[in-house]
């Protein structure tokens, strides 16, 4: 006898009434991920100096042209709501204080991984490309690189590109240039 494993789908409104009535504890480390709730890797010190160092990098870069953005949830559709490490949005008045930025306010999504290299890889990456992000970075800490994604089509980004210590990164639409070296510490 097989038994069927029925798995529920959660929309971004179900996903906060978990938080309203408490099954999720406001402030804990999951995402809403293909409408599953995905708990997130803790956050190790290496990881979390390099988002540091791209707030600081970015912020500077930037001025008041954009936001930058740091682990903060983009709403890229009715199930997906990540919280990527760094993004860069277009400026907005309010800081986006009425509702999440969504697919058109990002210049510039980062996803900084150690732990978890193949699932930004191979499911966030691909996610961001379905949602028409313009650009993703994925700094891979394992690997000491930074791979550039770049103009979305068809669910997968037709430019892509690794950058490695001694090499720079430059993101046109936000305006910004780092050197790897930088960005890794």
């Amino acid at each position: 006898m097989s038994v069927q494993i029925e798995r529920r789908t959660f929309s971004v409104d179900d996903y906060y009434r978990m938080v309203e009535v408490g099954l999720l504890a406001e402030g804990e480390r999951v995402e809403l991920i293909e409408g599953q709730v995905i708990k997130m890797s803790p956050i190790g010190s290496r990881h979390a100096a390099c988002v540091t160092r791209l707030n600081m990098l970015f912020t500077r870069s930037v001025g008041r042209q954009a936001i930058v953005s740091v682990q903060n949830p983009v709403r890229l559709d009715e199930y997906n709501e990540p919280e990527p490490d760094v993004a860069v949005l277009g400026a907005r008045a309010d800081f986006y204080a009425a509702a999440h930025p969504t697919p058109p306010d990002v210049l510039l999504l980062v996803e900084v991984a150690d732990t978890s290299v193949e699932y930004d890889r191979q499911v966030k990456v691909p996610l961001y490309a379905r949602a028409g992000i313009a650009e993703v970075w994925l700094v891979d800490l394992t690997s000491d690189a930074v791979e550039i994604y770049a103009q979305p089509g068809e669910g997968a980004y037709l430019t892509t590109r690794r950058a490695a210590r001694g090499e720079s990164v430059a993101s046109g639409l936000a305006g910004l240039s780092v050197l790897v070296d930088e960005v890794l510490g």
